[in-house]
């Protein structure tokens, strides 16, 4: 999906810390790159650095104190198979006969909060639940993995250095404005946050405080979750009712890129809909 990083040419140690963009721009690091852990310790050592000129706080750099390199993490990055299943194989595991009955009580549940986020964002809850419980089982499975060592580890990892790079530096803002505490931000191997599974530059470009309480949880708050997923999807081009006959395709690719996964949620919603 992501252009591999080019890291023959700062190889060695004491390559110089170039400059870092913004969030919202992808921000990217230009520093040693590896394919084993043997110089992790240095490129943490040169990203906090970037990172603190950048105007993270010493305070919220301190969650990098303790990271290693996750040889875990780099197997999981190289073993992305999931999406190479028919539809069928896929929904048979995702969109059983029991999710659905959740997915219904759900819409019910939290059917006033769905209409206020669907009047403000513009996107229906049956396809805000649909996602819901694809991601994590309504909240039951986001993940226990400490983030930060996932993503220190893979924006070291020369395959896709760049984007990982942009990501740790999100999450470091994350915890520094206050809307997760360090022990709070755990989740999937490649950093992905909260009950809808956000990459930090999502949660920082597209997270809502929507239950008013001065910041965003995606990871206890259902109101924070669904209205910032509704607030991704009306950012990749989100508009009118329907995600049937390919209509907001394009949204949903924002969402995942995988054509199986978008026609999933499509399926999802509509029967969560019945």
């Amino acid at each position: 999906m992501f252009a591999r990083f080019d890291c023959q040419a700062v190889l060695k140690r004491g390559a110089l810390v170039l400059t870092m963009l913004s969030a919202l721009a992808a921000p990217a690091l230009a520093a040693p790159c590896g394919d084993d852990g043997a110089g992790f310790s240095a490129w943490v050592s040169d990203f906090r650095k970037a990172a603190a000129a950048q105007g993270i706080s010493p305070r919220a750099l301190s969650a990098l104190d303790n990271v290693q390199y996750d040889t875990g993490v780099i197997r999981l990055d190289r073993n992305q198979r999931h999406f190479s299943v028919s539809f069928e194989e896929f929904i048979a595991k995702r969109v059983g006969a029991g999710r659905i009955s959740q997915g219904r009580a759900k819409l019910k549940q939290h059917a006033d909060l769905l209409a206020r986020i669907e009047s403000r964002f513009g996107v229906p809850g049956p396809v805000l639940v649909a996602i819901w419980g694809m991601e994590t089982d309504f909240g039951a499975n986001q993940g226990n993995k400490p983030i930060f060592q996932s993503l220190a580890t893979l924006a070291y990892d020369c395959r896709r250095s760049e984007f990982f790079t942009g990501q740790l530096l999100d999450a470091l803002r994350i915890l520094q404005r206050g809307d997760l505490s360090l022990g709070e931000m755990k989740g999937a191997w490649a950093g992905e946050l909260g009950q809808t599974q956000f990459m930090p530059t999502s949660y920082v470009r597209f997270a809502v405080d929507f239950d008013g309480n001065g910041r965003a949880d995606l990871i206890r708050s259902p109101a924070d979750v669904l209205a910032s997923t509704a607030n991704y999807l009306r950012g990749y081009g989100w508009s009118g009712k329907s995600w049937e006959n390919g209509a907001n395709a394009g949204a949903l690719a924002g969402w995942n890129k995988a054509g199986v996964y978008q026609k999933a949620i499509a399926y999802f919603a509509s029967k969560i809909a019945d």
